[in-house]
C-alpha cells in the first residue's frame, strides 16, 4: 500500500503536511528539514522542486525557489538527496512542481528517479486532466506513481467528480482562487466552499491548502477536510529563524 494511503486509512482527521522548497535556505537543507518534520510528527511532506516560473506560488515561495536555484539546486541533486533521505527518514514525501520541469528532465527518467527515491506521489498543478489521461496516467502507474489534482472554488461539480474518479491518494482543495501565501483567517465564503466539497462525499480524502498559516486556519480547515497543508508560513518560519530545527517544536501549530 502507498505510504500516503496508509496514513489516510489510519488517521481520518487533522492530517498535517508541510511544504518546503528543496535547496532552501541552503543546498543541503533537504535532509535536516525532513528529519525535523518527522521528529515533530508531521504526517507527510511536500518537497518543492524549485522552478524559475512558479505560476501558482506567491512571493514567499517564489523567493525561496529563486534562492534554491541560486544555491545550485536541480533535479539531479534533489533526487540524490531524496535517495539518501529514504534511508534516514520514513516520513512520506510528495514531489511538487511543474510539468515543464518533468518534460525537460524526461518523463521516463523522472519516473525512474522517483521510484528509486521511494516517491509514490506527485503534484503537478499545471498538468491538465486530459493530458494526464492521454499521455501520463499509464506511465505513472507503471512506476507506481500517483498524481494529485487540485480543485478551486471555481471547479465545477462535474470536474470534481472526474478528479475524484481519477485520484487514488487525496484531492488538494485550494482554499481560494489565488496564488499561495499565508492568510490570517478563513472567510465565510471559503467556509461555504469547504462545506460544499464536504457534502459531495468524495471517495478520496481531501487536504486544504493555500493560506493555512496559523492554528486558527489549520483548525478550521480540519473541520471540513481530512487535514491541511502549510507552505508559505513554514518558509517564512525558516527564513526568520536562526535555528529552525530547535524552534520548530514551539512553532508547530498542527499539534
Amino acid at each position: 500500500m502507498n505510504k500516503l494511503n496508509k496514513i489516510f486509512k489510519e488517521k481520518k482527521n487533522r492530517i498535517s503536511s508541510l511544504f518546503f522548497t528543496a535547496g532552501f535556505p541552503t543546498l543541503d537543507s533537504t535532509i535536516p528539514i525532513l528529519k525535523t518534520l518527522e521528529k515533530n510528527k508531521i504526517d507527510f511532506v511536500e518537497v518543492g522542486m524549485p522552478y524559475s516560473d512558479p505560476m501558482a506560488d506567491g512571493e514567499t515561495i517564489q523567493n525561496s525557489s529563486k534562492i534554491a536555484l541560486e544555491n545550485g539546486m536541480n533535479l539531479d541533486i534533489l533526487f540524490s538527496q531524496l535517495e539518501k533521505a529514504k534511508n534516514e527518514v520514513s516520513i512520506p514525501m510528495v514531489l511538487m512542481g511543474y510539468l515543464n520541469q518533468v518534460l525537460k528532465y524526461g518523463v521516463d527518467k523522472f519516473c525512474e528517479r522517483c521510484k528509486t527515491c521511494g516517491i509514490e506521489t506527485v503534484i503537478l498543478p499545471d498538468l491538465p486532466i486530459f493530458e494526464y489521461e492521454k499521455f501520463y496516467k499509464e506511465k505513472f502507474e507503471k512506476y507506481g506513481i500517483q498524481n494529485v489534482f487540485l480543485i478551486t472554488p471555481q471547479t465545477s461539480e462535474e470536474r470534481i467528480r472526474k478528479i475524484d474518479a481519477l485520484s487514488e491518494t487525496f484531492i488538494y482543495v485550494v482554499a481560494s482562487a489565488s496564488i499561495t501565501g499565508a492568510k490570517s483567517s478563513i472567510s465565510e465564503k471559503q467556509i461555504s466552499y469547504f462545506e460544499r466539497i464536504q457534502k459531495m462525499n468524495l471517495k478520496n480524502p481531501t487536504m486544504i491548502g493555500f493560506g493555512i498559516s496559523n492554528k486558527e486556519t489549520f483548525d478550521v480547515a480540519c473541520e471540513y477536510a481530512n487535514g491541511a497543508i502549510i507552505g508559505s508560513a513554514f518558509i517564512k518560519m525558516i527564513s526568520n529563524s536562526e535555528n529552525y530545527m530547535e524552534e520548530f517544536q514551539d512553532w508547530n501549530f498542527t499539534k
